[in-house]
């Protein structure tokens, strides 16, 4: 017997009682079916486009002589923790994940007011003039679903870290669609290593342990355009692969995704990046919290201990920049919660992550209850609402 016969993923929820009155969730998503790619990518590339096939009990993505399945683990929402499955059918996936009217009943239902969105692209393919364009292609359809929301999600765009400039002219046609957010990989990616097989994950990873940095002074332009456009800048779970169609490795991975983050953070805090742009904004999105506080402890110290000979010559300790210049999201985060008042726990921001596997969906009241418990009415709306609305710029 097969899940899908039995799992209606576009039933109904009955709405759980409102703990907080207004939420603003820092991290939602995107899951459009391949099919819209014909309509959004450059005229030259839409013949190219994927198609999908549909054999058996699965729904298959066609492109580039290559077929594979479709993967659910983008879109869990509606299905229970016992009831989710890897692969299936586009009709396995909520239609709230492409679907604006659909989307906002789903947030009315969970009590969530207002969302950013997260989306994606770009497709895994080896012509990298496609693979740039199809970075525009995603960006521009999740502007226009998120132009449809009456004023209640946001889109922040991917882009590719290749040439500055080119990055720096998708930034600004991003603010100019109203996107808030621009997301980069978290490292600079390398077009010498460039692949097909990879392609996907370089837009998160980009080249880990490659010679670019964000520290080095060819990135200073970006910075500079972000400050002027007030953009601010995020990374998404870049700094290491999850393996998410391997049973044996996915759940390390995972957690291991979220520390991971660090790396990308202390580059540009040791590297000066702050002090050249004290009004730079970064969101370490879907990273976890409780880690931040020790990690901002701990640079602190070290940073004290070995700058004289490193030379690593930043105006103030490492925790002033977290404080000051960096923010992150969570979905579930008790303990980061409770080190809200520690250096570098401040600028935190709650998320639902729907419609992904670690979703709160359908009952996001319920997590913030257990998340917020003995927490003031005040504290409680900075994390759920007033800090996301700060970082992304929504009021």
């Amino acid at each position: 017997m097969t899940i899908t016969a039995e799992v209606d993923v576009n039933r109904v929820f009955e709405a759980d009682p409102r703990v907080a009155d207004y939420v603003v969730d820092a991290d939602v998503h995107v899951t459009p079916p391949p099919t819209f790619w014909a309509e959004y990518l450059s005229p030259k590339y839409q013949a190219q486009a994927p198609r999908v096939e549909t054999d058996g009990e699965f729904d298959y993505i066609v492109f580039e002589g290559e077929r594979r399945k479709v993967n659910l683990m983008q879109s869990q929402a509606g299905r229970k923790f016992d009831e989710y499955k890897n692969s299936g059918r586009l009709s396995d996936m909520r239609v709230g994940g492409w679907m604006t009217d659909q989307r906002l009943d789903d947030m009315n239902r969970d009590g969530i007011d207002k969302g950013v969105v997260f989306g994606g692209g770009p497709l895994q393919t080896g012509d990298l003039d496609l693979y740039m364009d199809s970075f525009d292609a995603f960006n521009r359809w999740q502007s226009d679903f998120c132009a449809d929301s009456n004023g209640r999600l946001f889109s922040a765009a991917f882009l590719p870290m290749v040439d500055v400039q080119h990055t720096i002219g998708m930034m600004r046609a991003a603010r100019g669609r109203g996107d808030v957010a621009v997301n980069l990989p978290a490292f600079p990616q390398s077009v010498d290593k460039f692949t097909k097989k990879d392609a996907v994950w370089q837009a998160m990873t980009g080249d880990v342990g490659g010679f670019r940095q964000y520290r080095d002074a060819e990135f200073d332009p970006l910075w500079a355009a972000a400050v002027e456009l007030d953009m601010p800048i995020t990374f998404h779970l870049g700094a290491r692969v999850s393996r998410f169609k391997d049973k044996t490795n996915f759940l390390p991975d995972i957690v291991m995704g979220k520390p991971a983050m660090l790396e990308v953070v202390s580059i540009m805090i040791y590297g000066g990046v702050f002090d050249r742009f004290p009004d730079l904004r970064i969101g370490l999105i879907e990273s976890g919290v409780g880690w931040i506080p020790w990690a901002a402890n701990y640079m602190d110290r070290t940073w004290e201990m070995q700058r004289h000979w490193t030379e690593c010559d930043i105006k103030h300790a490492p925790s002033h920049y977290f404080d000051q210049n960096v923010y992150a999201s969570f979905i579930s985060d008790p303990i980061g919660v409770k080190l809200r008042d520690q250096p570098g726990g401040k600028n935190i921001m709650w998320s639902s992550d729907y419609p992904h596997s670690e979703t709160t969906f359908p009952h996001s009241h319920r997590v913030i209850e257990e998340n917020f418990r003995g927490v003031s009415k005040e504290d409680t709306h900075w994390i759920v609402a007033g800090c996301a609305e700060k970082f992304f710029g929504l009021k």
